[in-house]
């Protein structure tokens, strides 16, 4: 029965394909393909499309002194401009600072630390320092802005203390220079500032050298009748024994 039925039916039994398609080719490089045949090549080229050479801006053939010349004044560039010169005209102590590769966390928790200490921890471009400080008296600070730096500002210039000490915690702050009190410092000498006393401790300090003076200027003055009258006092004492000697020799 089921010979019959394969026979009525031939295309109910399973029979294995006749032709088997084989592929010997190894893979295609796709960045290095094989160069087409010189007929193919031939056609490639002439049926490339060309397209129009557009034109030149004339920006390209001018100087780069030209080209900045040039560019608009930007308003915001002047608002933060003005802002930093006032930060310079107000603070009696600024810390520029060379900035090595750290992340916003950490510059976030360095920020916090600062303003505790009422620092503040700012950050300008070198564009925006060099528009706030040209014609100024800041302007030497100019060639400490080549790379990626911070600020810092501080009203009062006895904090150079507390801001060595939180700055040496984050070595990804480089200390460059500073201003204090409208003297341009490096950073050798404001770590010598750092370690100077305060204005009463150095008011104590010149007191205190001023009565040094004073008493030694009086100890000079009183040298000459000092020795004067120690002189007479051992004559005197000299003549007295003396006298009680003789008297002892005629008893």
């Amino acid at each position: 029965m089921a010979n019959l039925m394969q026979r009525s039916l031939p295309l109910a039994s399973t029979r294995s394909p006749v032709l088997q398609f084989l592929r010997f080719r190894g893979k295609i490089n796709i960045q290095r393909p094989k160069e087409p045949h010189y007929e193919r090549a031939r056609v490639i080229a002439v049926t490339q499309p060309k397209y129009p050479e557009l034109p030149k801006a004339r920006s390209c053939f001018k100087t780069r002194a030209e080209r900045t010349q040039e560019q608009l004044v930007n308003p915001y560039n002047e608002i933060i401009a003005r802002e930093v010169r006032n930060w310079l005209n107000h603070s009696q102590l600024v810390a520029i600072f060379h900035m090595n590769s750290i992340s916003s966390e950490e510059v976030f928790r360095v920020r916090v630390q600062l303003h505790k200490q009422n620092l503040h921890l700012k950050s300008y471009g070198r564009k925006i320092i060099s528009q706030a400080v040209t014609g100024t008296q800041y302007e030497a600070i100019m060639p400490l802005f080549h790379s990626n730096h911070c600020i810092v500002f501080s009203p009062n210039q006895q904090q150079i203390g507390q801001l060595l000490k939180i700055t040496r915690r984050v070595p990804q702050m480089v200390l460059l220079g500073g201003i204090v009190e409208q003297t341009l410092l490096s950073r050798n000498e404001l770590v010598a500032y750092a370690q100077m006393p305060g204005l009463q401790g150095a008011q104590a300090q010149l007191v205190q050298t001023l009565n040094l003076a004073a008493g030694q200027l009086v100890q000079h003055l009183q040298a000459h009748q000092g020795n004067l009258v120690q002189v007479l006092d051992v004559h005197a004492k000299g003549t007295s024994n003396g006298n009680s000697t003789e008297t002892t020799d005629e008893s």
